[in-house]
């Protein structure tokens, strides 16, 4: 995530505005990708890591938002389960982000990027 929460405005008109922050568009892009079968867990760096091991949940773990001009970047870091074929995973994982994030806020999402970190060898 960038150093500040920046906002995106979905909606402006005489009723007032809408803005969605890009922790919320994190987390649906988490949300959506960890319900790809094959899909293990996100990756996160070593804070998240930490904050996990102390029973807090990061719903935006492995994901970093970008805006680019009026379309979203999103990129996304996950471990995979093991005996599920990469490209599969990762293509059903960058269509499910894409599609949550545009169905949920109306923001055009250019390019999901997904990051293979590991594969997750237990038996689970």
């Amino acid at each position: 995530m960038s150093e500040t929460n920046r906002t995106f405005q979905i909606k402006a008109d005489e009723s007032g505005e809408v803005r969605v922050s890009e922790e919320v568009v994190a987390i649906i892009a988490g949300l959506a990708a960890t319900e790809v079968e094959g899909v293990s867990s996100m990756a996160g760096n070593i804070t998240n890591e930490i904050v996990s091991k102390l029973g807090m949940k990061n719903l935006s773990k492995g994901i970093f938002v970008e805006v680019l001009d009026e379309e979203i970047k999103v990129d996304v870091a996950l471990n995979i389960a093991y005996g599920y074929a990469i490209p599969d995973i990762s293509t059903k994982v960058q269509e499910k982000v894409k599609s949550s994030i545009e169905n949920m806020t109306g923001l055009t999402v250019a390019v999901v990027n997904v990051r293979v970190a590991s594969v997750d060898m237990s038996d689970n």
